[in-house]
């Protein structure tokens, strides 16, 4: 049936990203330095120590640092309707855009729910994906933190 606005209007979007953030374990050696294994099952051990920590060595948007920056930024022109879907799948984040701001956002992706209006952060559960739609006003970059 599409997105709608809270009174039920029809919303489109020029075009839709997707950001996944993922939180690495990676065991580290007596000197601090990241140990490296032969293969993933001599590594499990370690990796279920720190994850017992809740203390992510690493947290990462679409699988490594840089995976949305530079020839791989997420690109939009003024006037655009963009969406953007963001998941997390074990802790909780709050992402948001320096710049710009979430015209309409579905938190916990429910889009049946009415969307909150004109957030600059808005809060995602663990487990869960949400969704944002900002219309770009004027050209620059936007930061998606």
């Amino acid at each position: 049936d599409g997105l709608k606005d809270r009174n039920g209007k029809e919303l489109v979007y020029d075009k839709v990203y997707y950001v996944g953030e993922q939180d690495f374990y990676v065991p580290k050696d007596e000197n601090g330095n990241y140990k490296k294994y032969e293969d993933h099952g001599s590594a499990y051990a370690d990796v279920l120590e720190v994850m017992r920590t809740l203390t992510p060595s690493h947290i990462v948007f679409n699988g490594a640092v840089g995976a949305l920056t530079g020839a791989n930024a997420l690109t939009a022109k003024v006037g655009e309707r963009v969406l953007i879907v963001h998941s997390q799948a074990n802790r909780d984040t709050r992402p948001h855009l320096i710049g710009g701001h979430g015209d309409y956002v579905w938190a916990t992706g429910k889009f049946i729910n009415k969307p909150e209006r004109n957030l600059e952060t808005w809060f995602i559960p663990g487990g869960t994906a949400g969704a944002m739609m900002y219309t770009f006003k004027q050209p620059g970059v936007y930061a998606y933190v």
